[in-house]
């Protein structure tokens, strides 16, 4: 095994440990475990997950193995990435609110994807987007200010001031009108049909579980709805001759370099969708956790808080915006909450034919599971792993080894958006608490629950005081 480099760093206090869910006992059962992943992934990992290299079990007749070894996660997600796909629970799941987009599609239709949107995503496609994010974000601030000395739901706020930047850097339109239907289909999706049932798990994929037939009803009228945002998009119109000025001129407009295609009405939406689902709630998870932490570590807000205000000086100086790669530290501390709440907690893969991986023989249909969470908090990747230390990602510190930290996936299939995503949260983070002091009314703990997402399970009140 080659593991990641367990590093020192200093430490000039006594790190925040955030309240965690207890490792499963070993003695669950499989039908309690089964039950416990429609609740709550998380709660069903034993204590061994956080220590074991591999870990090999079974489910209903097949192996499982949960990787902790990063050589062994290089193997299933570079060196060998095609002969590993998504599960047919993962895609029952995914499927109806995404389609074919990036997120689901495989071999050739992925990427031809792939190739075609990467332009899109580039750092460069996406500066010009940044005004946008910044432009939210001090909409959101200048609405929080009204609701000083009152108690706030964070997270809430949040998934709204997502929506809206997702909103506008994909259509040039605000979500007034649209978002709270938006959030509802979010809301429905997530809370009834994005759950595995038993079902879901042990049925092939060509045989509909009861499920399928209310999320095939969800996607219909999904897709109604995502066609009539881009049919609203369409009727703005654009410049000619003018640059792209939104995702959707740009994702209308690109074509794949090798065959010159572009994408169909039907992809399109796809990818729309896939974009704005997976862009704005992802975003807002990762700002909630990243305010929550903060909140608990009052001291590394003030460091924060401190940060802010000379680097929005010096850009004032320079005549420009606040600039996210001077944000040294606010970036550490999101890349942090990445590791200790990645938002996409669990990479499932099916085995497409046999296979070698650490020397334990894999069969074709054996499940791979690679789950961030997991390793992120893994005893011999990481000192003091349950605990809240930004300084992991800052120098002196060497960067952690790519295949221990996976908060946006490795390889071929790493989130195309990252770029974006980093820059958005650490801009709106940044404003936030150079903006507020943040602190928790609501004093008990905030859980991590599992589902799609690393969601908390409960939205505490927050209490917010201008700086």
């Amino acid at each position: 095994m080659s593991t990641a480099e367990v590093y020192d760093f200093p430490l000039t206090r006594r790190p925040l440990v955030p309240p965690c869910l207890p490792p499963a006992s070993d003695s669950i059962s499989a039908i309690g475990r089964v039950l416990l992943m429609r609740d709550n992934m998380i709660a069903t990992w034993g204590q061994n997950a956080y220590e074991d290299d591999i870990i090999q079990g079974r489910f209903f007749g097949r192996s499982s193995f949960i990787l902790n070894d990063p050589d062994a996660i290089r193997h299933v997600l570079v060196d060998n990435y095609e002969n590993y796909t998504r599960t047919a629970a993962a895609i029952r799941v995914l499927r109806p609110p995404l389609g074919e987009g990036l997120l689901i599609a495989e071999g050739r239709s992925w990427k031809h994807q792939r190739r075609t949107l990467a332009p899109a995503f580039t750092p460069r496609a996406v500066a010009p987007l940044t005004p946008h994010m910044i432009a939210v974000t001090d909409e959101t601030i200048a609405k929080l200010r009204d609701r000083s000395g009152t108690a706030v739901d964070l997270r809430e706020t949040m998934q709204r001031m997502t929506l809206e930047i997702a909103g506008r850097t994909m259509f040039s339109f605000g979500m007034d009108r649209h978002g709270p239907a938006l959030r509802d289909f979010v809301a429905e999706y997530s809370d009834r049909l994005a759950r595995p049932y038993f079902l879901d798990l042990v049925l092939p994929l060509s045989w509909p579980s009861p499920q399928d037939f209310a999320r095939a009803r969800f996607r219909k009228r999904w897709t109604a709805f995502i066609a009539m945002l881009m049919a609203e998009r369409r009727a703005a119109g654009k410049n000619d001759g003018a640059p792209p000025r939104d995702l959707f001129d740009l994702m209308g407009a690109a074509r794949d370099p090798e065959t010159g295609a572009g994408f169909t009405e039907e992809q399109l939406g796809d990818e729309v969708a896939t974009m704005i689902l997976a862009g704005h709630e992802t975003t807002a998870t990762a700002l909630f956790w990243s305010l929550y932490l903060l909140a608990l570590d009052q001291a590394t807000q003030d460091e924060v808080a401190a940060e802010v205000a000379a680097e929005t000086r010096a850009a004032a100086a320079r005549g420009a915006s606040l600039d996210h790669e001077r944000l040294k530290l606010t970036r550490a501390v999101v890349d942090e909450t990445l590791r200790l709440y990645p938002p996409g907690f669990l990479i499932a893969r099916a085995a497409a034919a046999p296979d070698t991986i650490a020397g334990r023989k894999v069969k074709k249909h054996d499940a791979i599971l690679i789950a961030p969470w997991l390793l992120h908090r893994h005893e011999k990747l990481w000192r003091d792993p349950n605990a809240f230390i930004p300084a992991r990602f800052m120098p002196p510190a060497p960067p952690p080894d790519r295949f221990a930290y996976l908060p946006f996936g490795v390889g071929a299939r790493v989130c195309i958006g990252a770029h974006f995503a980093l820059v958005e949260a650490t801009l709106a983070l940044a404003k936030l608490i150079g903006a507020f002091r943040v602190g928790l009314i609501d004093k008990a703990p905030v859980l991590p629950v599992g589902v799609v997402t690393t969601q908390p399970d409960h939205s505490p009140m927050f209490s917010i005081t201008p700086r």
